[in-house]
């Protein structure tokens, strides 16, 4: 688990494809195509004495043997997951650059050759289990305290890309190749609803395909894209209220006060408002982007960060231009 430094041409080849805030939202850790996970201190880099150093890893490690599709923090560790496995890291060893993972756990899949990518984790607060979704389809549920997984939800026809959770239904949504987006009850494990949005006209875009890749809950509203537009949905009624005309797929997508922004195919972050208009188009430094992430735990903190198809990974501390780049 060794730090390394990269060749000209393994960066001009990088891609970020997860990212994920510190429980004290001072520190960032991101995740690359190559395995690694770079951890950044955002304290460091926002001072006033902020040194091109400052913008450069304090830790930068090999963690899977293939991508790091995906973040998460708990309130002691960084979850990351690769081709199969998930990692556990804890932060407060992270911070003093010790890099031994605290448990590495895998889903229990049907066949022992099969080793799917983890595309997605989320936590459900509500008994604190673990949520994946992924290359076989279904959905893993593991109880954080066991480390045992303890359920598997079976519908999807494809692999999953996404997962969000609807906290005051208990309700996991999941959207993936198969053009779905699920939802199911987290207390029965059982499926409540299927959206196949592919099939509506106004967001349907063959030409792209029908694959989900992206999705966002707030109170009874969702957004969700890929093939098919980024659109907005009431959750009551099940039916698009607005569809943004955004050019390419779109790979994530957040709710942020009376705001969408959504990062995907192309150089810009697009600030969308709820009744459909692209407000504005904030330019990125990769040519195209993966993963959009907020940190909102402290005004002195507070910033958007964005990663693609490069090394670097744009900073916005007004949330409407571009401040620095962090780079691996």
């Amino acid at each position: 688990m060794n730090s390394r430094k990269m060749g000209p041409v393994e960066l001009l080849h990088m891609s970020v494809f997860s990212q994920s805030f510190s429980p004290c939202g001072r520190f960032l850790a991101a995740g690359n195509n190559y395995g690694e996970i770079a951890v950044f201190s955002l304290s460091a880099a926002l001072s006033p004495d902020a040194s091109e150093g400052s913008q450069k890893p304090i830790l930068n490690f090999t963690a899977h043997d293939g991508p790091v599709f995906s973040l998460l923090s708990t309130d002691t560790h960084l979850l990351s997951a690769g081709n199969g496995e998930i990692s556990a890291w804890s932060w407060a060893e992270l911070i003093k650059k010790s890099t031994k993972a605290a448990w590495t756990r895998k889903p229990n899949y049907e066949t022992s050759l099969e080793i799917p990518e983890i595309n997605a984790m989320i936590i459900n607060p509500k008994d604190n289990s673990l949520i994946v979704g992924g290359g076989d389809n279904n959905i893993h549920i593991m109880d954080m305290e066991t480390g045992v997984f303890k359920s598997v939800l079976k519908g999807h026809t494809d692999y999953i890309h996404c997962l969000c959770f609807k906290e005051r239904e208990g309700e996991i949504l999941s959207g993936g190749e198969d053009g779905a987006v699920r939802i199911w009850d987290s207390r029965t494990n059982r499926p409540v609803h299927c959206i196949e949005v592919f099939k509506y006209e106004e967001c349907a875009r063959p030409q792209f395909g029908k694959w989900i890749s992206c999705l966002a809950t707030d109170s009874d509203w969702m957004l969700c894209g890929g093939g098919p537009s980024l659109s907005l949905w009431h959750l009551r009624s099940m039916s698009p209220t607005s569809v943004f005309p955004l050019p390419g797929c779109q790979r994530e997508a957040v709710f942020y006060q009376d705001l969408i922004m959504s990062v995907g195919e192309g150089p810009n972050v697009s600030h969308c408002l709820h009744g459909g208009t692209v407000k504005a188009q904030i330019p990125c430094s990769p040519s195209s982007l993966n993963t959009l992430a907020l940190n909102l735990k402290n005004t002195e903190h507070r910033v958007m960060t964005v990663g693609g198809s490069s090394h670097q990974i744009d900073v916005f501390t007004n949330f409407s231009y571009r401040a620095f780049s962090l780079s691996f």
